[in-house]
């Protein structure tokens, strides 16, 4: 590829009464400016990925980035969107500039502020990333529409919840040595497998412990071209990125296939030159458990129907061969629609670069992979990441 990471920035995720969308973008670009050593006046290209949907008023946001530094002032700056994939679309369209030489570096941020929207309002704002004509009047939102996912594989496959169970339990335990984590406890497997006052029911099979977080946050990333990285302290390298985009519909598709996940890690992956079991570990899209489970069986890592071995046979924990979700994942780290992908690009570049939070970082870690999904497996970004220096 023609672009590295070489620099990154990251606010804990969370609920945060006193900051707005201006005040995490503004924070977090001006931190990975510095991380980077790299002045605003350099930049050539800004690209912000933020989803609102109607969680922020403010709904023209790509100049607010300009508010970081006056130096920013009439540099092009874009905002991209594609569901809860926004964060990758972001990182995409960067390397995109680079690629194309209208760019030499280039300044990403990704941002979401929800917890100020009242709940049901959350509700219809998530749903707006299904097709309405036939996901409109789901009741329980988002996680009804993949709360039927769940009840169409636990029919066409069995009752998973113990896999469920274990993997809620697996990436709270990976979040508690994250410290930009919204959720840092380990909740264990009992307290994630019982049905509790604590943890009801929220849809089909799904309980509280099997979604991701209401999340407020933002995550930013420097890109630079080959020549320019050369110059850097530190750069983590693109091996390869893969976009496949998928119906919206899910009556004009396998769900249970996650078909468009498959083609964007098959794509590349070869275009990387690598297979799944060269890679050191993977940040994948857990919005909720049962995505993670059928996210097992679309890259590869087990037959159609098998997820579950994966889990239960210990191979995606830390030290299973092949880690995921290390940082904690969107169900300990939280979930900020348009802040998520940036978000696990840093994650990975961290573990890459030997800077991942003490008790976070993986060993020897050489070859990171990343799956970002925006709605029900309909956009599928996948990026493959390696250290250069």
């Amino acid at each position: 590829m023609t672009a590295s990471i070489v620099g990154w920035a990251h606010t804990p995720f969370g609920k945060f009464d006193t900051e707005t969308v201006e005040s995490l973008v503004t924070r977090v670009a001006n931190e990975a400016l510095a991380d980077a050593g790299v002045s605003a006046s350099d930049v050539d290209e800004i690209v912000l990925g933020h989803f609102n949907a109607g969680f922020s008023p403010q709904d023209f946001t790509a100049s607010l980035v300009l508010q970081a530094d006056p130096k920013l002032r009439f540099k092009p700056a874009t905002r991209v969107e594609n569901a809860c994939a926004t964060g990758s679309a972001a990182v995409h369209q960067g390397l995109r500039a680079i690629a194309a030489g209208a760019a030499k570096i280039v300044l990403v941020v990704g941002v979401e502020q929800m917890t100020r929207t009242p709940g049901p309002e959350i509700g219809k704002n998530l749903l707006k990333a299904s097709y309405l004509p036939e996901d409109g009047d789901t009741v329980g939102g988002f996680a009804g529409v993949f709360g039927k996912i769940a009840s169409s594989y636990f029919q066409k496959y069995g009752d998973q919840s113990d896999a469920l169970a274990l993997i809620a339990a697996k990436n709270h335990k990976n979040g508690v040595a994250n410290p930009f984590a919204q959720m840092r406890k380990d909740f264990g497997f009992d307290f994630c497998r019982a049905e509790s006052e604590k943890n009801p029911y929220v849809a089909g099979p799904l309980k509280r412990t099997d979604c991701s977080l209401v999340s407020d946050g933002a995550a930013a990333l420097v890109l630079a071209d080959a020549a320019t990285a050369k110059t850097m302290s530190k750069s983590i390298g693109f091996r390869a990125t893969a976009h496949a985009q998928d119906f919206l519909p899910m009556s004009k598709r396998d769900i249970l296939q996650f078909e468009g996940c498959t083609v964007a890690w098959q794509r590349a992956l070869e275009k990387a030159g690598v297979t799944l079991s060269d890679l050191s570990f993977v940040e994948t899209h857990d919005c909720f458990t049962v995505a993670e489970l059928i996210e097992y069986e679309a890259m590869g890592l087990t037959p159609k129907g098998q997820g579950a071995r994966a889990i239960k046979e210990g191979w995606t924990l830390k030290d299973g061969k092949l880690p995921v979700n290390p940082s904690g994942g969107l169900k300990a780290k939280g979930h900020p629609i348009g802040a998520t992908g940036v978000s696990m690009h840093v994650m990975t570049a961290m573990q890459l670069a030997g800077q991942a939070p003490e008790g976070m970082q993986l060993k020897n870690a050489k070859l990171g992979g990343i799956f970002n999904m925006g709605g029900a497996a309909v956009a599928n970004y996948v990026s493959v990441l390696e250290p250069l220096k």
